[in-house]
């Protein structure tokens, strides 16, 4: 079968929610021509990740000239000085590839870029089967401090009603149904 890679995926979803676990299965299909665009972020690198490849690590200075530059299909300013974005120049670099650009980015980034371009992007929304399942699996990640862990419910449920606003819903309560629906679903939109 061929694909049309002249396309954009965006998946969002509030933190928690198995966003980053959907991509990554969608990435392991070696017979689909996707390749995961890599943001650009205010924030310390976390563990093992490297600039280039997990984000691009940028410093505030240096965010804030490439937007006066008007460098990024779309940014944000997630919290009070921590912004992520998706420069321009790193869809070119994937379609130069023919690959189609998957995306893992929040609600705002994901309409500015169905915005941006409307009839190359599908937007996904995974959404979880409950907040209180989301607020579980947040807890039992034990990485925010209960203050981070506030902000990340109270930014999930404004998510959470905007989740209409993307072409599709897929509701992550069982991991192999939702991996199954994202794979049909972006095999369909790269067929077209």
């Amino acid at each position: 079968m061929s694909f049309n890679t002249d396309k954009l995926i965006v998946f969002s979803a509030p933190s928690g929610s198995g966003k980053t676990t959907i991509v990554r299965h969608l990435l392991e299909q070696t017979d689909l021509p996707l390749a995961f665009s890599i943001s650009a972020t205010t924030r310390a690198p976390r563990g093992t990740e490297k600039d280039g490849e997990d984000y691009y690590f940028l410093s505030p200075e240096a965010f804030k000239s490439k937007i006066e530059k008007g460098e990024f299909l779309e940014y944000e300013e997630v919290y009070p000085g921590l912004f992520y974005g998706t420069l321009a120049s790193e869809v070119k670099r994937l379609w130069n590839e023919k690959k189609a650009v998957l995306f893992d980015i929040d609600v705002m980034g994901g309409m500015s870029i169905k915005k941006s371009f409307p009839a190359e992007t599908l937007t996904v929304f995974i959404q979880p089967p409950s907040i209180k399942t989301l607020e579980k699996r947040l807890r039992s990640r034990n990485t925010d401090t209960e203050e981070t862990l506030q902000i990340r419910l109270s930014k999930a449920q404004q998510e959470l009603d905007q989740a209409q606003t993307f072409d599709e819903i897929v509701i992550n309560d069982d991991l192999a149904t939702a991996l199954s629906q994202t794979e049909e679903l972006v095999r369909s939109f790269l067929a077209k």
